[in-house]
């Protein structure tokens, strides 16, 4: 068949529409997205003929239609298996809300809420209200507000604060977070002027009184959560702080990055600042996180004095920063649950996920170890292997959670075959996400909950496909 007739025979998209596939897809689909695919696909069909390819039957076409359209309609925002071995995973959306705050976020989405309205005046009501109380009886702060994550809760807080004025801060303080934003930059944005005191690794309280000046706004202390300096180094306590603001009539603002409210050593873990603590330790202002070591949603919470914290919700800016109402129920319930704090490894994800105990772990890689292994089908060893997890987030940078997890190492192909697995398991139904490091893709257990949903998606591993294509990622 010569070109003009292989193009001829090309079905028309209108014919294709009335095919019995065709209605059905318009009903689930819609008209809209039936005729754009089928109109991409018989112009991509027009280009083959042009370039010499085989025409396809309608028949073939229509085969492909659903495929595409659900293709078109999947989600972006994919849940995963995170393996990585850290639990606050930044590109992985941090904390897992509990159930309850879950209930709370759809109860919110569902129905119209008091979000702003006094049920009992009837009047206008003030969304912080939902959360203040509790807050405040969780850290022993006068007063709090939140907005929507920690960064805008600092540019907040230095704009209605510090604006012309000189906001002092330790140099060994001056933290980049993720993304590159880095704290002189949010202070330039806030409007207020950086004066960096003391050095790198030591900083003395002479220094922050030496720089204290009838244009100082505040001293800024910043808890280095995501680093840590060792060696030869000096920093100024924050009760020690507090004498050196309060003697210059000036507010001391702490930034506890992260941020917890319990103390992380029954756990199992480092301790870890509390909100308490700097409260108790001085500080007129606090800023911490709601989605890290909280445990909820992505928050900016702002507590400490009454008056500080009125001045700051006067500011403009904190109607553009502010949380919706189905942040401001899960937040409400994740808060709930440090009432209770002996139960928050069994009611709240990210407490429950690092407390798991080595040895379960452990069991839980030997039961899987034979279900991988033969989902990789001889291609690569797995082993049980020790790991070292880490929580994530900026929190407590140099401390490690003993785990375990499955060591796959390529039997030939080295590191391509590690890249090529990983790309396959990216295109699981449900992607699994592990980690690279010496010769070894790792599949880290902490985060693993479910051991038969997990054994069910990786039944269906497929090992060729992106060698198929050609076009496997890395």
């Amino acid at each position: 068949m010569d070109t003009n007739s292989s193009l001829r025979a090309l079905p028309s998209v209108d014919q294709l529409l009335r095919s019995e596939l065709a209605v059905a897809a318009i009903e689930r689909f819609g008209r809209s997205a039936v005729t754009e695919v089928l109109r991409d696909t018989v112009a991509d069909l027009r280009r083959k003929v042009l370039q010499g390819h085989p025409i396809q039957a309608s028949e073939i076409i229509l085969d492909n239609l659903v495929a595409s359209l659900e293709e078109r309609e999947r989600t972006t925002l994919r849940p995963l298996y995170n393996l990585t071995g850290t639990v606050l995973h930044t590109n992985l959306g941090r904390a897992l809300l509990a159930e309850t705050a879950i209930d709370a976020a759809v109860a919110a989405m569902r129905s119209a809420v008091s979000l702003e309205f006094d049920l009992e005046s009837g009047k206008r009501g003030e969304r912080d209200d939902h959360l203040r109380a509790l807050i405040c009886e969780l850290t022993g702060a006068e007063d709090a507000t939140v907005v929507n994550n920690n960064a805008a809760a600092v540019l907040l807080v230095l704009n209605s604060l510090a604006a012309g004025k000189e906001a002092i801060v330790s140099r060994g303080e001056l933290i980049e977070i993720g993304g590159a934003f880095r704290m002189p930059d949010i202070m330039a944005r806030a409007g207020a002027r950086l004066v960096e005191v003391g050095t790198t690794n030591r900083t003395h309280k002479s220094d922050y009184a030496n720089a204290l000046g009838p244009d100082t706004g505040l001293i800024l202390k910043v808890h280095t959560s995501n680093y840590r300096i060792e060696g030869f180094t000096k920093e100024v306590k924050p009760q020690e702080l507090k004498d050196i603001a309060h003697k210059g009539a000036v507010p001391l603002v702490h930034d506890l990055g992260s941020g917890t409210l319990a103390d992380l050593t029954p756990f199992g873990l480092a301790h870890e600042p509390t909100v308490r603590e700097a409260i108790e330790e001085g500080a007129d202002i606090v800023t911490f996180s709601g989605d890290k070591l909280l445990g909820g949603s992505q928050a900016g919470f702002i507590v400490g004095r009454k008056d500080l914290i009125q001045a700051i919700n006067k500011n403009p800016m904190k109607r553009a920063l502010r949380v919706d109402k189905i942040r401001m129920a899960a937040l409400e319930a994740t808060l709930k649950l440090y009432r209770d704090p002996e139960r928050l490894s069994v009611r709240l994800p990210t407490m429950r996920l690092l407390s798991r105990s080595r040895e379960e772990i452990g069991a839980q890689a030997q039961r899987l170890a034979p279900i991988v292994a033969k989902a990789v089908q001889g291609a690569f060893n797995v082993a049980v292997v020790d790991c070292a997890s880490q929580i994530g987030s900026g929190a407590l940078p140099l401390a490690t959670v003993p785990s375990a997890g499955l060591a796959l190492t390529a039997l030939d192909g080295g590191g391509s075959a590690l890249e090529e697995l990983s790309a396959a398991l990216r295109r699981l139904p449900v992607p699994v996400i592990g980690r690279i490091e010496r010769g070894s893709l790792v599949l880290d257990l902490r985060c693993l909950e479910d051991d038969a949903a997990f054994a069910a998606n990786i039944a269906g591993l497929d090992l060729r496909a992106g060698q198929a294509g050609g076009n496997s990622q890395s």
